[in-house]
């Protein structure tokens, strides 16, 4: 412990105990006064210098220190965002400017909007931001143009599984109030309130990116095209879903988010490129530190692909983790380090302390932590090979040299995909069983060819000799899509089912042990990893999924599939079940004549069986679970049925205590989506919601829809 603290491991672990603080933050069931949080922290760092020369009080102290650091800091972006939420749905006139266009694979287009106002009705607390889709827009639509139309305007969403992706949680901090659609094309209109500085800026710089991808798009045709202008500019909403499917099957989907594989690429083929230009000078280059002007360039590159990429967030996390690592090298200090992740990742909390709870700043961070330890560790077992190739002749050394790229590329496959298929697996309730094969044979093409000539093709298209080099970069890229396919043709299905919260914590505390500390100290991650796997095995997936609006009903079923209420469920949601409910398929309900025959097959065959807009259904148990419109339908299951989903917010108190359980449309409306377990004693079904009360800023808006009040559908009289 004595040679860790030494070696600095305690300043490794600040941006862990940081993450912690967001994530306390996130999970309090209240808002915290940032006035508190203050003062405990002045409190703190008081203690924090009257307890040096005491280590382990210390170490307690800062680590406190850090915690509360986080959370504040979590806090101060809730107050500095301040996002207006759309509470209702609700048809009205919006005007405003276009900051975004978006050219999806189904012909829409999606554009985000800064509302300059609203009418018929005038909204009394409109949103600032919102994002619409359009079958149309006019033609010479242009970034910062001003447009008005008639749109429908709905709230974003919770999550719809309990634990599941938080729509309205990043909407609040992207600054997205509301989403929907036009209900007819938009029109342009002419302004009165130009924008900015800083929005002219914005809107420039976005401006770029649209022109970039189209200059793609003249040289390439098909997915081929819309995925160059994805690496290139950051462009992705035109990839057919096919591809992304297929990608995703296959452990390749990381190629499309801009982040540490495209800035180490880009950075990477500049510094050598810069670097062996120099090698050409061998006077110049031997009385200069043409090292450190290589990583000067190379970081002007990486800035410059920050902003013609769109600046998402995993990339500004990415650039500035390869920012710090480019300035070490000025400073002659080790570029990989675990110390410099620690940096990057302590500049990412204090930046954007919400993405703590997002798979990508997991994911990365993971990956890698798990690499740099990796290393670390091989660096120290090489030394001794290293006299026995310099014996070898020329060509041993190209095939020893060929042998160790490939060994080097599936060892990072291998380790960055342990680290990261957790978390992969946590949000996504899926992994890639042959990601490993499909990494090793696409990679060396995304290395070689994809990105290489991608940055080719951007230096040269200020002057218009784009073509042959984005030619060559398609090339590449088909060849990446037909192994992508061929091996998406022949996966079995990657669902895994939702995984403990209480699981990815304790991995998450091995893996920390195994890439922060060295020695035989490792080893004391093997306890974690065996209860980690334990509580994964032994886990328990719920018995029924409500969905938020109370339409869609799925009870799990045998042989991997999931029964469901309606003919069409929607598509994100059922998908999104099936993986979290590690099935493979969903059985659409069974029509009956009357509700006695829907209750006489439902003991007979599993699913869903339903007449006059009620359906039944059995759990493998034999619980009766009825979902039905009204709560004079609900009455006649109350001493029958186990669970009772009834369609209509204005329903109360159906059954009395001891019968049916009873989840309404305005339960749903206020907590969420839900999922319930049938006990095995007496007791009644334990239903879990995704959204708690009282409401954190990000969910504040959820109380104001009708459903939430209790009262039914608006009609125009």
């Amino acid at each position: 412990m004595a040679d860790e603290r030494d070696r600095g491991t305690g300043f490794v672990l600040l941006p862990v105990a940081m993450a912690l603080g967001v994530m306390v933050y996130g999970a309090l069931p209240f808002e915290p006064s940032l006035a508190l949080v203050a003062a405990v922290l002045g409190v703190l760092f008081v203690l924090a210098h009257l307890s040096r020369g005491r280590p382990i009080l210390s170490f307690a102290v800062i680590g406190s220190l850090a915690i509360l650091f986080g959370a504040g800091l979590a806090g101060v972006e809730t107050l500095r965002a301040g996002t207006a939420m759309m509470g209702s749905e609700i048809g009205t006139e919006v005007t405003g400017r276009v900051v975004r266009i978006e050219n999806q694979a189904t012909g829409r287009t999606r554009l985000t909007v800064d509302v300059i106002a609203t009418a018929r009705p005038e909204l009394r607390y409109a949103p600032d931001r919102v994002r619409l889709s359009a079958r149309n827009v006019p033609p010479e639509l242009q970034l910062g143009m001003t447009i008005v139309g008639i749109a429908r305007l709905m709230p974003p969403s919770g999550p719809v599984r309990p634990g599941g992706y938080d729509f309205a949680y990043n909407s609040y901090y992207d600054g997205i109030g509301a989403i929907g659609f036009f209900l007819r094309d938009p029109a342009i209109v002419s302004s009165s309130s130009p924008p900015d500085w800083r929005e002219t800026l914005a809107l420039r710089l976005e401006a770029v990116r649209l022109d970039i991808a189209a200059r793609v798009r003249g040289v390439l045709d098909g997915a081929e095209a819309e995925i160059a202008a994805t690496l290139i500019a950051g462009v992705r909403a035109g990839i057919p879903e096919t591809i992304n499917e297929d990608l995703r099957k296959t452990g390749l989907a990381h190629i499309l988010s801009i982040s540490g594989l495209h800035m180490a690429l880009v950075a990477g083929t500049v510094l050598v490129a810069i670097r062996g230009g120099f090698a050409l000078f061998p006077v110049f280059a031997s009385r200069r530190p043409v090292k450190k002007y290589a990583a000067i360039i190379a970081l002007i590159a990486a800035t410059l692909y920050l902003g013609i990429s769109g600046g998402a967030v995993a990339a500004q996390r990415s650039y500035i983790m390869l920012a710090v690592m480019l300035v070490a090298i000025l400073f002659d200090r080790a570029a990989l380090t675990m110390r410099n992740l620690a940096i990057s990742a302590i500049i990412v909390i204090a930046l954007s302390p919400h993405e703590v709870l997002g798979p990508s700043f997991q994911m990365s961070f993971a990956a890698t932590a798990a690499l740099i330890g990796a290393y670390g560790w091989w660096s120290e077992r090489r030394r001794t090979t290293e006299a026995i190739q310099q014996q070898r002749g020329v060509v041993g050394r190209i095939g020893m040299t060929a042998l160790k790229f490939m060994l080097g590329l599936a060892a990072t496959s291998i380790v960055a995909g342990l680290a990261t298929t957790l978390y992969g697996a946590y949000h996504f309730h899926r992994v890639s069983p042959h990601a490993l094969w499909v990494n090793l044979s696409a990679m060396p093409i995304v290395s070689a060819i994809v990105m290489p000539f991608a940055v080719l093709s951007a230096i040269l298209m200020p002057i218009g000799l784009e073509a042959w080099p984005l030619k060559i970069m398609g090339a590449g890229i088909t060849s990446v899509l037909e192994i992508a396919a061929w091996f998406a043709a022949r996966s079995p299905i990657d669902a895994v089912g939702s995984l403990p919260v209480t699981a990815v914590a304790i991995f998450t505390i091995g893996l920390l042990i195994m890439t922060a500390l060295s020695g035989r100290l490792r080893l004391a991650a093997l306890p974690f990893v065996f209860v980690g796997t334990g509580l994964i095995a032994s886990r328990e997936l719920p018995d029924v999924l409500v969905s938020e609006d109370g339409r869609l009903v799925a009870v799990a079923g045998t042989a991997r599939t999931l029964h469901v209420n309606r003919n069409r469920p929607n598509g994100f949601t059922i998908q999104n079940w099936l993986h979290g409910m590690d099935a493979d398929r969903f059985q659409s309900p069974t029509d009956a004549e009357t509700l006695s025959t829907a209750l006489a097959a439902s003991e007979q065959t599993p699913g869903f069986n339903c007449a006059d807009k009620t359906c039944v259904a059995r759990d493998g148990e034999g619980h009766l679970i009825a979902h039905v419109p009204d709560a004079v339908s609900a009455f006649a299951f109350c001493t029958r049925a186990a669970l009772i989903i009834i369609d209509d917010a204005t329903a109360g108190d159906v059954c009395r205590t001891g019968e049916a359980a009873i989840l309404t449309k305005r339960d749903l409306a206020r907590r969420g989506s839900a999922e319930v377990r049938f006990g095995g004693g007496g007791d009644g079904p334990q239903i879990i919601h995704a959204i708690r009360e009282p409401y954190r800023p990000w969910h504040t808006h959820r109380q104001f829809s009708r459903e939430a009040r209790g009262m039914p559908p608006y009609r125009r009289e």
